[in-house]
């Protein structure tokens, strides 16, 4: 049961982590904002995700999963179901808020869980990119579903069906055993932890990651409209908006590939940080080619690309650095360098829909390059601490 608990809340990060961009298209005209409207939405879901995962972290090494885990499960459906039904900006700004606070409630559980319940504890690199291949499916399936319930019902309806799915695994949590509480943890243990140089290095390389994936994450289905807008103006809206939301979809399958075959690499335990580093470098590229392509069936492959290179680095990053720790400040590390790390994606996908304005979100993915280059440099210096 403690598995089903692990991958139900990877499930619903991915969930909560594309949700802004599934429902963006039908969101922004409905709220009457733009890019940079929109932008605040993602940059107050990922300021409070920084301020959650400090708390949440700490608290788990304290008092253990399965209150977290009711929490998230619970907080994560009522703000689906506010942004369902909410019709103006304020509500919007608020349930993207509390949002945040259900998202890293599920985070923080599923991945301080994950590398003790699959590979029976042994590998926990391999184990983190097993595991979050439930938040890919999360990613994949909500854009998907959102795509398809848009032509068949209202806005209203087809956002509180994810906030139904969101909801539902409260039960598994309710029923499920969790691993003991280690005994001596003190919230000077976690302060300590800011000490090492470990720490603030896998921050700053979730910094770039968050950073990237949440821009994606956001920013694609805007992408896909203006390339294939452009390339087709013949295309009824609604059909340049199906395709364009599935653009999400296709970025998320490829994350699902790419992390069950970097799960299947043995060498990935020890050598992780060069994946890393690979992967850095490989998604510059895409990108760069991403800010002049003007064919839409470029644009679906450069998506997929950008999922597979994207895959491995989260958890291979979160994989390295737990095994430097003692598991009684796992939760409270998690916290530390994924706050580090959601500082990315509250600066970034602003910034790209403020230089949109005016211009296009293909002109402003260049904000993403030296992110990639950075990432480059602060896996290799990983590798030496």
């Amino acid at each position: 049961m403690e598995k089903a608990v692990a991958l139900s809340c990877v499930f619903g990060l991915g969930m909560c982590f594309t949700l802004l961009g599934a429902i963006s298209i039908k969101l922004m005209p409905r709220l009457k904002i733009d890019h940079a409207g929109f932008g605040w939405l993602i940059s107050t879901f990922m300021f409070s995700c920084l301020i959650a995962v400090l708390i949440i972290g700490v608290t788990i090494d304290k008092v253990g999963h399965k209150p977290i885990a009711i929490a998230g499960f619970l907080i994560t459906g009522l703000c689906i179901l506010a942004m369902a039904y909410g019709k103006s900006y304020k509500v919007a700004l608020t349930a993207c808020l509390f949002l945040g606070f259900g998202a890293m409630a599920l985070n923080t559980v599923g991945n301080t869980l994950i590398p003790h319940v699959l590979f029976g504890g042994k590998n926990q690199t391999a184990a983190l990119n097993l595991g979050n291949v439930s938040t890919c499916l999360g990613l994949f399936l909500s854009p998907m579903m959102v795509s398809f319930l848009f032509r068949k019902t209202s806005y209203e309806k087809a956002v509180a069906t994810l906030a139904a799915i969101a909801l539902a695994p409260v039960v598994l949590a309710l029923m499920a055993q969790y691993p003991k509480i280690e005994a001596g943890f003190a919230l000077s243990d976690a302060f300590g932890l800011l000490g090492n140089p470990a720490t603030l290095l896998a921050g700053l390389v979730l910094f770039c990651y968050i950073a990237l994936e949440s821009s994606f994450c956001n920013w694609l289905p805007q992408f896909g409209k203006e390339v294939i807008g452009r390339a087709k103006p013949s295309l009824g809206a609604d059909a340049v908006d199906a395709s364009s939301q599935r653009l999400l979809s296709v970025f998320a399958i490829a994350m699902m590939v790419g992390r069950l075959l970097a799960s299947a690499i043995p060498a990935i335990g020890t050598h992780g940080v060069w994946f890393i580093a690979g992967s850095a470098l490989a998604a510059g590229l895409i990108v760069l080619a991403m800010t002049v392509i003007k064919s839409p069936s470029l644009a679906w492959l450069l998506a997929a690309l950008a999922g597979l290179v994207f895959a491995p680095v989260f958890p291979t990053t979160i994989g390295v650095t737990f095994p430097r720790f003692p598991d009684t400040v796992q939760g409270s590390l998690f916290g530390i360098i994924f706050a580090i790390g959601l500082l990315g994606a509250v600066i970034v996908p602003k910034a790209m829909g403020n230089l949109a304005k005016g211009a296009s979100i293909q002109k402003s993915l260049k904000l993403l390059l030296p992110i990639c280059a950075a990432m480059v440099v602060l896996a290799w210096i990983l590798n030496k601490v």
